[in-house]
């Protein structure tokens, strides 16, 4: 059985780009800025390399939520590789859609010099993670 969440602070994974997301992250970090701390970034050479099993083993094991961020489209080092990543996370939230966990999959584009952006996002994700927490708490 789960562990209730409660007011708990939620565990939150993150899949980032090692050319934008990440070097973003690592920006942020290198500026001081502050996000909060149950947010664990997992370093990928490029978004599309996150298999969709990886997302879902992270629910399975614990997590509140998961990220998959990478270069904007059109910027992937990868050339393509962004694209890719669109259609297996949208295919992926039309599953979790299914099992009412839509919430707890985000998908978005940083590029490494928008520290600022990726700060915004994953506080914005994580706020909503722990919002959606209260709710089902309440329930």
């Amino acid at each position: 059985m789960p562990e209730e969440t409660g007011n708990k602070n939620p565990e939150i994974v993150g899949f980032c780009c090692s050319y934008c997301t990440f070097k973003a992250s690592e920006m942020a970090g290198s500026l001081r800025m502050k996000y909060p701390e149950g947010i664990k970034v997992i370093e990928v050479p490029c978004s599309s390399r996150v298999d969709p099993a990886f997302i879902i083993k992270a629910i399975v094991e614990g997590a509140d939520g998961v990220f998959v961020s990478g270069c904007h489209p059109g910027d992937c080092h990868f050339i393509k590789g962004n694209f890719y990543t669109r259609r297996k996370i949208a295919a992926l939230k039309e599953m979790f859609d299914a099992f009412s966990m839509k919430d707890k999959l985000r998908l978005f584009w940083v590029s490494a010099s928008e520290a600022r952006r990726f700060i915004d996002k994953v506080t914005t994700f994580y706020n909503d993670i722990k919002e959606k927490n209260n709710e089902r708490e309440k329930a």
